[in-house]
């Protein structure tokens, strides 16, 4: 199972507020009506307008979420309502071109609760930055550049044990030069026409083109990609993806 950037485009979404319903929040209607059937995410954003903007959205959107909004995770914490959270989307106030990492409260709470994926949502589309917040135990990265079907894809793609990467990291992800990439693919075991595969296959190409572009057929590509998910221990192409560009992260 894998989901990719704006893979999800064709999940459904709308997203409106009715003007009356501004005085009673999503998170407070919920609360005293809750709908059967529905997972319960955490929304923590230390911004109010934040909070309520993806409540919002959530309810409005068929997304088979409701929201359950928190400052920080500390308040998420001693919250009543903890058990019942399916998955958390934190936010992490990423801006600039220096922003900030989670820290260890945010190790903390992955370690405490591996039963709860969380996502990360921000600012930042540095594909390392984006790496490093998932080797620290993120089951995703959503950019706030991404429309709401993505973002309701990539909770889905959590909750089902996958871990979303955007689009964005990955199209950045050949830009080093041939012979760190060279030192790259020879410390995964990758023979050079695996690595041009994985290299291919990490920019978000599908077999097709992968099998266009290096006068191969399909069927020969296929075989390619399972011989590299079996050296990399991977379960599909995103995670061949995220540890193509991990590698390179690491040797930079």
């Amino acid at each position: 199972m894998h989901f990719v950037g704006n893979e999800a485009e064709e999940l459904p979404a709308t997203i409106g507020a009715v003007e009356s319903e501004i005085d009673h929040p999503a998170s407070d209607r919920a609360a005293d009506h809750p709908v059967p059937g529905l997972r319960t995410v955490a929304i923590i954003d230390r911004r109010a307008l934040g909070r309520e903007i993806l409540m919002q959205a959530l309810a409005s959107a068929k997304s088979q979420f409701r929201g359950r909004t928190f400052v920080d995770i500390g308040e998420w914490e001693r919250s009543p309502d903890r058990n019942g959270t399916s998955a958390i989307l934190l936010e992490c106030g990423a801006v600039g071109n220096d922003p900030l990492l989670p820290g260890d409260e945010f190790q903390s709470l992955v370690a405490a609760h591996p039963d709860i994926p969380v996502v990360v949502m921000g600012e930042s589309e540095d594909s390392r930055y984006i790496a490093e917040i998932l080797a620290r135990g993120a089951r995703g990265y959503i950019p706030t550049s991404v429309s709401l079907n993505v973002a309701i894809g990539a909770l889905h793609l959590a909750l089902a044990g996958g871990i979303f990467v955007p689009a964005s990291a990955l199209q950045n992800a050949g830009s080093e030069r041939p012979e760190r990439e060279q030192s790259v693919h020879g410390r995964l075991g990758l023979s050079e026409r695996q690595a041009t595969v994985a290299d291919a296959v990490a920019q978000g190409k599908p077999n097709k083109i992968i099998a266009y572009e290096l006068e191969l057929s399909e069927s020969t590509v296929k075989v390619h990609l399972r011989t590299i998910m079996k050296k990399l221990k991977a379960r599909n192409r995103t995670e061949v993806a995220f540890m193509m560009h991990a590698a390179r992260t690491r040797a930079a």
